[in-house]
Formats: structure tokens, C-alpha cells, sequence
């Protein structure tokens, strides 16, 4: 029989799994009918795209990655097997925080308005060149998880189960120079430009909300519901980004026992970055939060709450009307 702690691990792994496909699919799936449509994808919407599919990507690597490695531990900490794992891996998370930034500096330059010449030309430029960004950050990830192949040294030490049973274990070590340098720049920098943008677009919220963005009635414009909705989803993207580094940190450098409840918490956190990531980018989007109400809506059998048009029936009567002749 399985230990508890590894059947819960394993659920809650399927669960995340499940609902990260869900969410990301729409994503992906809402964005691919517009451009099948003839629309044009915004920078924005571009972004999202390439988030959600990395995050699919992601979902599945993970996946294969923790079963295996709580299944078939033996075959996982093989030499061949655990470098490829490690990279691939690797490449989608640090891609995420790559996009996560590239999402943070497209939102501050979409939503304040720059009157300086040189700004203005810059803000056109990264709209414009948005693609290339994304390029951009998939090789800076894959240049950055890439050398964990020959960075990692793995070993095979005997450890004396009984008196007469010895059992060979595998245990990976990683270089030091080599983790901090591409936590520094794949982690920690993405970070840092994401936490900027969204600082800028605070600022700008509190500066303009109070002036220029409200009506007679003192309602808010567009745009500062636009600059609001763009503070809130980078604030929820950041603080699941933190979430999830600071995990990864813990169950690295084994700060929690095995089967502990420390640990059992960052696994949670960990395999639930994916989905919880995807809620935030479909209620920051008011066109996919649409998307997945009515999807849910009928998923959930709510068809029955359409509004139905009364029907009125017109009943026409003929009346005839009866003249007495005159009494004789």
C-alpha cells in the first residue's frame, strides 16, 4: 500500500494537472479562434498565448517529472534520465518568469501615456517588437538551464539497509556558482523588472485617479479601470511568482523532513502555480473572463438561465353582433 503522503502528493498533482489544462487551454483557445476569425492578437493577447502554452508544456513535464520520480525513483536518478528532466523542467519555469515580466513592462507601457518624444518612440517599440521579446526570453531560459547538464555531478553511494542487505542510492549535486548565477539572472531579474513595471503602474494609478481619470460624477474612465485591472492581475502574478521561488528554495535546499507537513505545503504551492497563474490572466482579461463564464456556464448545465422570449398569443374574436328586428 502506497504511504499516505504520497498518495496525497500524487491527487493533488492530478487535480492541479487537470484544472491547469482547463484554464490555459482557454486561454490559448479563445485567443486562436479570434486570429482563425481574421483578427488581429494584441501584444498583450500574444503574451498570454505564449504563457498558456508554456504552462501546458509545463503541466505535463511535471507531471511526468513527480510520478516518475515517486514511482521509479531508480530510473529517475539514472544520470541520463535526471539531466534530461532537469532541463526540461527548468525551461518552462524559468521561460514563465521571463513572459511574466515581458506581460509587466507591455501593461505599463499600454496603459500611461508618455508625452516625451523618446518615450513615445520606445513604448512603439516594444509594442512593436513584442515577438522578439518572446524569443528573447526562451533563449535567455534555455541558455540559462541548458549547462545544468554539465554542471551537475550525480553519486552513487552504498547505504547498509541490514547487516547483510546493501542498497546503491543516487543523490544529484549541483554547482554552486552555476545555481546562483542562473537563479540571478533567469529568477531573481525577471523579478526585479516585473516588480518595477508594476511599481510605475501604481504610482501612475494613485497620481491619475485622483485628477485627470474621473468623470463629472466621479466615476472612473476606462483607462483607469484598464491601469487598475493591470496593478491588480501583476500584484497576483508577482505574489504567486514569490510564492513559487520561495518554494522551490525549501525543497531544494531541504528545509523541510520527508513526508513532513512543511513540505506537503510547498508541494501545494508548486503544482498549483500553473492553474492559479491562468485564473489571474483570465479575470485580469474582461474577453477571457467572458470566455470562461460562459464555458463553466455550460459545462454546469446553466443553459436553463437564457432568457426566454414570453410568448403572447393574440386571440383574435370575431364578434358578430345580433340585430332583433322590430317587434311587429
Amino acid at each position: 500500500m502506497l504511504p499516505t503522503f504520497l498518495v496525497l502528493s500524487m491527487t493533488i498533482l492530478g487535480v492541479s494537472t487537470l484544472m491547469g489544462l482547463f484554464t490555459n487551454t482557454i486561454i490559448i483557445a479563445v485567443n486562436v479562434i479570434d486570429k482563425v476569425k481574421g483578427k488581429t492578437l494584441s501584444p498583450s493577447d500574444l503574451i498570454l498565448v505564449t504563457m498558456g502554452v508554456s504552462n501546458v508544456i509545463f503541466q505535463f513535464i511535471m507531471l511526468a517529472n513527480d510520478f516518475l520520480s515517486l514511482l521509479e525513483s531508480t530510473l529517475y536518478f539514472s544520470k541520463e534520465v535526471y539531466l534530461i528532466f532537469s532541463v526540461v523542467l527548468n525551461m518552462p519555469i524559468f521561460s514563465s518568469f521571463w513572459f511574466t515580466a515581458c506581460l509587466s513592462i507591455n501593461y505599463y507601457f499600454q496603459i500611461v501615456i508618455f508625452t516625451h518624444p523618446f518615450l513615445i518612440r520606445i513604448k512603439q517599440a516594444v509594442f512593436r517588437f513584442i515577438p522578439q521579446l518572446l524569443m528573447a526570453s526562451i533563449f535567455v531560459s534555455l541558455g540559462t538551464c541548458l549547462p545544468v547538464i554539465w554542471y551537475t555531478i550525480i553519486y552513487d553511494n552504498d547505504f547498509n539497509m541490514t547487516s547483510n542487505e546493501t542498497v546503491e542510492i543516487s543523490y544529484p549535486e549541483l554547482n554552486m556558482l552555476y545555481l546562483i548565477i542562473s537563479n540571478l539572472i533567469s529568477c531573481s531579474l525577471p523579478l526585479v523588472l516585473a516588480g518595477i513595471a508594476n511599481g510605475l503602474i501604481i504610482r501612475s494609478l494613485v497620481t491619475h485617479t485622483l485628477k485627470s481619470d474621473r468623470n463629472e460624477k466621479g466615476d472612473l474612465s476606462a483607462r483607469a479601470e484598464g491601469r487598475i485591472r493591470a496593478a491588480r492581475t501583476i500584484s497576483c502574478l508577482l505574489f504567486i511568482y514569490i510564492s513559487f521561488y520561495i518554494s522551490e528554495i525549501l525543497m531544494f535546499t531541504d528545509a523541510f523532513p520527508p513526508s513532513s507537513p512543511g513540505l506537503c505545503a510547498c508541494l501545494i504551492v508548486i503544482y498549483s502555480y500553473s492553474p492559479a497563474q491562468s485564473i489571474v490572466l483570465i479575470f485580469g482579461s474582461p474577453k477571457l473572463k467572458q470566455a470562461a463564464v460562459k464555458i463553466i456556464r455550460r459545462i454546469g448545465g446553466f443553459n436553463e438561465e437564457k432568457s426566454k422570449t414570453p410568448t403572447v398569443l393574440f386571440i383574435k374574436l370575431n364578434i358578430k353582433k345580433t340585430v332583433d328586428s322590430p317587434a311587429k
